[in-house]
């Protein structure tokens, strides 16, 4: 279970350090963290698949650090590391593009940065081993406008500012996790539904009830925890109202008719859906659903792998509720994991999980993709509370995704 005093890492600032072989992207990690955590060698190609760590840096808070192959790799091999390498653009908030001091060929840094660019990535240049020339080295008919950091991974030098500039890049803010917090005041009573999943390990909530139970308490209000069949009881014995009730997308339906009309209503996911992506275009996905025909395509996606259990909501209930919506059979395809299937010519509508283990540069990479395609998106619990009639109840915290709702 994630301890609740833990930051998960999909909360977690991801820094993600990219460069050729052998220029010390491992020794600027062991660097950053004061600590030997990446193998460092000689030796061409020692990192070959990229690594995540989870550490604290002062002063940038929780991170995941993420080295990656050399973006020089060689042979059959060497491409699909150095393509793995490109995919983890996807998930970082600010990339360390790597180099070293002594080198004069840049044509890998280049491409390296026109895809940051292209992906709108935050990224920094750092020219490494200044502990080997005598005096900093003029780049800017090179690199044109951006700033070159210079910093030397074995004896430390420019290490300090280069953590000031990464956080200054970020603009790291203090409530740039909040699920909840910033609906809520302290104090305020806040009510969870939360059926026991049969996809978590026994004993445990699934990652966003944690998440969002955290958020509550940091909040200094109250987070009263229930299950569905418990929910009427609950708040008849509370004695006050609450300032709002947050529910499992899967029972809204039964939540809905229990929670009294004047009590602010929502869902995990729809919150998630807020803190993780774009709640707005995932409304727009939502409504694309009523202009689906029989035989569509849709691509069902899920963001990790796990054990399917037989009422599945992804490939058992969604496919279901959509047939019962609409009275129409569509084509059902699935993807898990990393990346979107490579042929999506004929799709019409994306419906991706609620994203709890994707930190939220993935998943609005994701989300860019398929607008890129001029493919609609929508999630599991904006789709529930839509098909089940309870959609306009949930968006009401959210007046501008109400407002796209509403118009015709």
């Amino acid at each position: 279970m994630m301890s609740m005093n833990k930051t998960p890492r999909s909360n977690r600032t991801h820094i993600g350090l990219f460069g050729r072989r052998n220029v010390g992207k491992s020794s600027v990690i062991n660097a950053l963290t004061n600590q030997n955590i990446s193998l460092v060698s000689d030796q061409l190609g020692t990192t070959t698949d990229p690594v995540f760590k989870s550490m604290e840096i002062l002063p940038l808070g929780p991170v995941v650090l993420i080295d990656t192959a050399g973006i020089d790799d060689v042979g059959e091999l060497g491409e699909l590391r150095v393509s793995r390498t490109y995919d983890v653009i996807n998930k970082t908030d600010i990339g360390l593009v790597i180099f070293d001091v002594n080198q004069d060929e840049f044509t890998d840094e280049l491409n390296l940065i026109k895809e940051f660019k292209k992906r709108k990535k935050q990224y920094l240049l750092i020219a490494n081993k200044l502990d080997t020339v005598d005096k900093e080295i003029e780049y800017a008919d090179i690199f044109k406008k951006d700033k070159i950091h210079f910093v030397s991974a074995s004896s430390k030098k420019g290490i300090e500012e280069l953590k000031e500039a990464i956080g200054k890049t970020l603009q790291i803010e203090e409530d740039k996790f909040r699920i909840v917090g910033d609906l809520i005041n302290p104090g305020d009573i806040i009510v969870l539904v939360t059926p026991i999943d049969k996809a978590a390990p026994k004993g445990r909530l699934i990652l966003p009830q944690q998440q969002t139970i955290r958020d509550i308490l940091e909040s200094d209000a109250i987070a009263v925890v229930t299950k569905e069949h418990e929910l009427r009881e609950t708040l008849d014995k509370l004695g006050t109202k609450p300032k709002l009730v947050i529910t499992d997308s899967q029972a809204f339906l039964k939540v809905s008719a229990d929670v009294p009309k004047d009590i602010t209503l929502t869902s995990f996911s729809i919150l998630f859906a807020r803190n993780k992506g774009d709640l707005l275009e995932l409304v727009k996905g939502a409504k694309a659903i009523d202009n689906l025909e029989s035989g569509d395509k849709i691509l069902v996606s899920e963001g990790c792998t796990h054990h399917r259990q037989s009422d599945d909501i992804g490939t058992v209930k969604i496919p279901r509720w959509l047939r019962q919506y609409t009275g129409k059979d569509f084509n059902f395809v699935y993807s898990a994991g990393y990346s979107f299937p490579k042929e999506m010519d004929d799709v019409k509508l994306v419906i991706h999980c609620g994203a709890c283990m994707l930190n939220k540069s993935e998943m609005m990479y994701r989300i860019e993709q398929v607008k890129d395609m001029n493919i609609p998106i929508v999630n599991y619990g904006v789709l529930i509370s839509y098909v089940q009639g309870i959609f306009e109840r949930a968006l009401e915290p959210f007046p501008l995704a109400k407002m796209i709702y509403d118009e015709e």
